[in-house]
């Protein structure tokens, strides 16, 4: 895994190997402050000689001063590698996740990609800072104090050749535990972020319907999961910090009986005792710095591998080594289409087959479930076809650059989406060069005009997140405005008049009529008042084509078509 994200490093290599470098000096003025300790104590206070006292404690407050430079350098050279580290991820799981097909992006869920970009990316940014520090300092500062130690007093330090493995026993026992929970910890937190993501998507209808409690309820469920899971994880990690001070102490005890005994029988000096226990305190607190480093180091690994697990997915859409940059005309044809989503076996779209001119004007129509919406978004690729192929402009969509191909197919989505900022910059997102005069005229195209118009800022009134300052119908002649603007050769509409008035349905069917001339214009619709105009209408039944005509000849042949408009006018008669 290492190797794989290595070159995410590369802008900040220098701090990270300058992190290290300066955390070894770090170490090397703490182990010194102890070894000139016991000089001032064994020579100069033994001797009186004030001078070389005087002149060791001098010495002994430089080389600790340095030490803190040192460190000051080593965790802001350390952060910066950490955390840009994690910003180079991020960045490049949040480009590669714009490549996704829809399909792909069903298959990850987008809960999970929000946690991956987000908490997996912090504490990878973490974890690398502190290995840059932690990783290096904890065994830096164990090797050197142990031979340092075993400097002082060779037959003394015999105690660590027990005391060392045993704690490293521990270790292995307690991570061995620990790495399957932490992997399971990351995907409860999934969980957590698609209940929190869906409840505040929909909070207006929890609160029409009273269902507080009951969402209430389903939160707390997961966030309990959660909680436990994250608590039985700790439990573990809690159970080594007693363990690791019984041995801690132990060790300390050991050391002052037998060096007590040694200092009585004159083969230890007093300021090498203290020395040595210093030393052990270091090289005991390397050890607990390691096990922390360990934890830590065991969340990293999993939140990397669902951080490479974003990177590694293969998009289902892929370019052409050498794209068409133009598309000819606005025609539409689908040959022999199947369509079925990842991991299903059953089709969704099972051959279809059918032929668009360019300028000409579709409806599509049908049932709930009939896979209306999947078939348009073949057109851009927004899925790619199971089998068969789709034409624009008598070309395969698959032989187009993806950018070129995009640009001439403006969709319309059923979800009407809209990004925080103003109408003007909204509009901009389907020609960022639009003139205003450009701008308004696509309002007025797609009803819009009437009530942007109103406002005292105009173009620069703001919008919310999502658009939740207009209504439903506002949002939808917005969007439909903005895609107008892009001058598309074939513009889509999935449901996307489903929220206006019939009025303003009637001024929007009339502008596709009269001002949308050369464009070829697909509208999925549940109304049939809304494409009854339409040169023709595709009639959809359970993913396959059921009947192709003009609103009078599919009265006379479609008994699905026949339904439908006998239901939507009796409705309309009561």
């Amino acid at each position: 895994m290492i190797k794989r994200v290595l070159p995410y490093m590369r802008k900040y290599r220098i701090n990270a190997f300058l992190s290290p470098v300066a955390m070894v000096l770090e170490v090397l003025a703490d182990i010194g402050v102890p070894f000139l300790m016991s000089r001032i104590v064994d020579v100069g206070i033994k001797t009186r000689d004030i001078d070389y006292v005087v002149r060791t404690a001098v010495l002994m407050i430089v080389v600790a001063l340095l030490g803190m430079l040192m460190g000051i350098l080593s965790s802001f050279m350390g952060a910066k590698a950490g955390y840009g580290f994690a910003a180079e991820l991020r960045q490049a799981a949040y480009r590669k996740i714009q490549t996704y097909s829809f399909a792909n992006i069903d298959e990850m869920s987008v809960p999970s990609l929000i946690t991956r970009l987000t908490t997996d990316c912090n504490l990878v940014g973490q974890v690398t800072m502190m290995t840059l520090r932690m990783a290096v300092r904890a065994p830096s500062m164990m090797v050197f104090a142990l031979i340092m130690a075993a400097n002082l007093n060779a037959e003394l330090a015999k105690i660590f050749v027990v005391a060392i493995p045993l704690v490293f026993t521990l270790f292995a026992v307690i991570f061995r535990k620990v790495h399957p929970m932490f992997r399971k910890i990351q995907e409860k937190i999934d969980g957590i972020n698609a209940i929190t993501r869906e409840d505040l998507a929909g909070i207006r209808v929890i609160k029409s319907f009273n269902r507080q409690d009951y969402e209430a309820a389903r939160f707390d469920e997961r966030n309990a999961d959660l909680m436990d899971s994250t608590i039985r994880a700790v439990m573990w990690i809690i159970l080594l910090f007693p363990i690791m001070n019984l041995i801690v102490y132990s060790v300390i005890i050991s050391a002052l009986w037998f060096g007590g005994h040694q200092i009585v029988a004159g083969t230890m000096l007093s300021g090498e005792l203290m020395a040595f226990t210093t030393y052990i305190g270091q090289i005991m607190m390397s050890l607990m710095m390691v096990s922390m480093y360990i934890m830590m180091a065991t969340r990293g690994r999993a939140s990397l591998a669902r951080i490479i697990e974003v990177l590694d997915v293969n998009s289902e859409i892929i370019e052409s080594e050498d794209p068409l940059k133009s598309v000819a005309d606005g025609s539409v044809s689908f040959f022999d289409v199947c369509f079925r989503y990842p991991g299903y076996r059953d089709d969704i779209l099972k051959d279809i087959n059918l032929a668009i001119r360019s300028g000409e004007c579709i409806g599509i129509i049908g049932s709930t479930g009939s896979s209306k919406s999947t078939l348009v978004q073949m057109i851009p690729r927004l899925y790619d076809v199971s089998h068969g192929e789709v034409l624009v402009g008598g070309k395969n969509v698959k032989e187009y650059d993806i950018q070129t191909l995009r640009d001439e197919v403006a969709v319309v989505l059923q979800k009407n989406t809209l990004v925080t900022g103003t109408i003007r910059s909204n509009m901009k997102w389907g020609d960022e060069n639009a003139s205003d005069k450009e701008i308004i005229r696509a309002l007025k195209q797609a009803q819009a005009w009437e009530f942007v118009s109103g406002y005292e800022d105009g173009l620069e009134h703001r919008v919310e997140q999502g658009g939740g300052n207009f209504s439903g119908g506002q949002r939808q002649r917005l969007t439909i405005a903005r895609a107008l603007i892009k001058k598309p050769k074939i513009l889509i509409l999935d449901d996307s008049t489903s929220a206006v008035d019939m009025a303003t349905d009637a001024k929007l069917r009339k502008t596709f009529s009269e001002e949308l001339d050369g464009i070829t214009t697909i509208i999925v619709a549940q109304r049939i008042a809304s494409i009854e105009d339409s040169d023709r209408i595709i009639v959809m039944e359970r993913g396959a084509v059921e009947s192709v005509g003009t609103h009078e000849e599919l009265l006379g042949k479609s008994a699905i078509y026949r339904e439908i408009y006998e239901s939507q006018k009796g409705g309309i008669a009561q």
